[in-house]
């Protein structure tokens, strides 16, 4: 589950929203599910309240992880994470399709 985290850049690979891409806003491990900005779009009624008018809000819901792929930094195409350690002993994702190092 830690092969995608806040602030990356994914794609969705099935569902109503295939294909749209979108940056992750919030990762829920404990569910693993992910939040991404603009997918999965749902309607909320809200009552209102102190500072808040009443009405109907469009938010992101979130998706199950395995149905994202992050996007490869070299290509912009899907592609799967594995982890590599450097050699300072730090440990680093590593895109399977172009073997170019994801965290900087």
């Amino acid at each position: 589950m830690k092969k995608i985290r806040k602030g990356d850049t994914v794609t969705v690979l099935t569902g109503r929203d295939k294909g749209k891409k979108g940056s992750v806003l919030k990762v829920l491990r404990s569910k693993d599910r992910v939040i991404v900005q603009g997918v999965n779009m749902v309607k909320r009624h809200y009552r209102g309240g102190q500072g808040q008018p009443p009405g109907i809000v469009d938010k992101e819901a979130s998706i199950h992880v395995s149905n994202v792929a992050l996007l490869d930094p070299k290509d912009d195409k899907p592609t799967r994470v594995t982890f590599k350690v450097l050699e300072g002993g730090r440990k680093v994702r590593v895109a399977k399709r172009s073997g170019e190092v994801i965290d900087v």
